[in-house]
């Protein structure tokens, strides 16, 4: 049987742009599929996401040095350059020649010698234009220079971006390649410095972190294994994370498959550990995921409570340190919490379908909680640099119908919860919508409710990189 020809990264990268409309499918979908066809997996997720990103600014250099709208190059022809383009300033340890070369290579491969040749004169042209594809962007002219990084950037020789001081909101939409209607509202609420740092970090390649499963290891056993494993990490200090230096899957990872780590981002986490600071009653408690799917935070709260092994009989929580009911109305996601407990061996989690626990027959339901978490679904504009997506998706209206989701679950948490019990409100989102407004009109309507503690995380690139996300403790009056 012949050998197999593995495909370079970037004719899988290519591929996957050319099948992906950020509109209405899913990248990452795609590159699953075709995985199997590379050795140079994380290479080939670097080149799709980092050009998803980076589209719009990538269109624009396209534009301004080919001297044709994009609108007017062939679609498969110019994903080919978007995906050459967006090495050329975004990958500068890549020699450009390599960059140039190959790409006209797929192009021929996929085309005709015409269209190879046309893909070659443009990537050639916009070469010709970068004067240097590593400037420190202290010492850059930011009418012709794009962001790589919080330090450094590619500079053109022509001056081809928006004012930056006329108009800021047009500036970074085109620079980060964000929604402009979105940037102006940043900067109407968080200024315009703290709006590039939000746009730096939305368009940074995240980190891996993964939460140590206290119930199986320490922290310390967990580094020991990964040291084994030769997989370089960072500790993240007083929170008990690691980060993990070099991309990979984490599936594969040292301790995965025995449970002993979950991945999570430093503000995923933050909520659950708001509560645990709260000193979250556990003896004999009942806690409720409403919003559980995927899971993460439905076995953080798990190990936080100790994970005591209650049962429910007959719809009756039997004593222990904590029971957790984990419910989503998504049947699909719901069964990746039962994966996920499976996988960590956590046993103080049932996992509920959402008709069920709603149903009047269900005993559990007609009880009250002492803590309900309550994660909903929101814009995702504090993950946008994993949710690359939602970049092309998100709408004013959309948050509209979402503000008013969140109000009604968060309604139907106030009547889930007992005197003396909170409510935990939280977002992967910034915008103060779906946010704070939620819970000041929350509170306004329920004044059996009071506000403990808030906290709104803007997503950073610097130092420990992380998203952005809001978390409210909400408690109820004991009488």
């Amino acid at each position: 049987m012949a050998e197999r020809k593995l495909k370079s990264a970037r004719a899988i990268a290519i591929e996957v742009i050319n099948r992906c409309n950020p509109k209405r499918n899913y990248a990452g979908t795609i590159l699953d599929s075709l995985r199997h066809q590379t050795d140079q997996n994380q290479r080939a997720t670097d080149l799709v996401f980092g050009t998803l990103r980076n589209r719009t600014a990538i269109d624009t250099v396209i534009a301004t040095f080919s001297g044709r709208p994009v609108r007017r190059i062939q679609a498969g022809l110019l994903d080919i350059i978007r995906v050459g383009t967006y090495e050329l300033i975004y990958c500068p340890s890549t020699e450009q020649y390599a960059i140039v070369n190959e790409v006209v290579a797929n192009a021929k491969y996929a085309g005709s010698d015409k269209q190879a040749g046309f893909v070659n004169a443009v990537l050639r042209q916009i070469t010709r234009h970068i004067n240097n594809r590593r400037i420190p962007l202290a010492e850059c002219d930011t009418s012709r220079t794009l962001p790589q990084t919080l330090a450094a950037g590619c500079q053109f020789d022509t001056s081809f971006l928006p004012d930056r001081r006329k108009s800021p909101a047009e500036y970074l939409s085109t620079v980060f390649s964000l929604p402009k209607w979105l940037i102006a509202g940043w900067i109407a609420e968080f200024g315009e410095e703290s709006t590039r740092g939000i746009c730096l970090a939305s368009n940074r390649r995240p980190s891996v972190y993964i939460r140590p499963n206290t119930l199986k290891t320490t922290i310390e056993a967990l580094t020991q294994k990964l040291n084994d494993a030769e997989v370089g990490f960072e500790i993240v200090p007083r929170l008990g994370m690691i980060r993990i230096k070099s991309p990979r899957d984490v599936t594969r990872l040292a301790g995965f498959a025995e449970g002993q780590f979950t991945v999570q981002d430093i503000t995923a986490a933050r909520p659950v550990r708001m509560l645990k600071n709260l000193k979250l009653k556990t003896k004999n408690s009942k806690l409720l995921d409403l919003c559980a799917a995927p899971g993460t935070k439905t076995t953080q709260l798990a190990e936080a409570t100790g994970d005591s092994p209650g049962e429910i009989v007959k719809d009756v929580i039997s004593p222990g340190e904590a029971k957790i009911i984990a419910t989503d109305i998504d049947a699909r996601r719901l069964e990746m919490v039962r994966e996920n407990i499976a996988r960590l061996g956590i046993q103080s989690v049932d996992v509920v379908p959402y008709e069920q626990f709603f149903d009047s027959k269900f005993e559990i339901r007609n009880s009250t909680f002492d803590c309900v978490l309550l994660d909903v679904p929101c814009s995702n504009t504090g993950v946008l640099a994993r949710r690359v997506e939602v970049r092309y998706r998100i709408k004013p209206n959309k948050i509209r119908e979402l503000s008013r989701l969140q109000a009604e679950l968060l309604e139907t948490a106030s009547g889930l919860v007992t005197a003396g019990g909170k409510i935990c409100y939280s977002t992967c989102s910034i915008q103060k919508s779906e946010n704070s407004e939620i819970v000041e009109k929350f509170l306004k309507k329920n004044k059996n409710f009071i506000l403990e503690t808030e906290q709104l995380t803007l997503p950073s690139a610097e130092g420990f990189d992380h998203d952005g996300g809001y978390a409210a403790i909400i408690a109820k009056h004991k009488n």
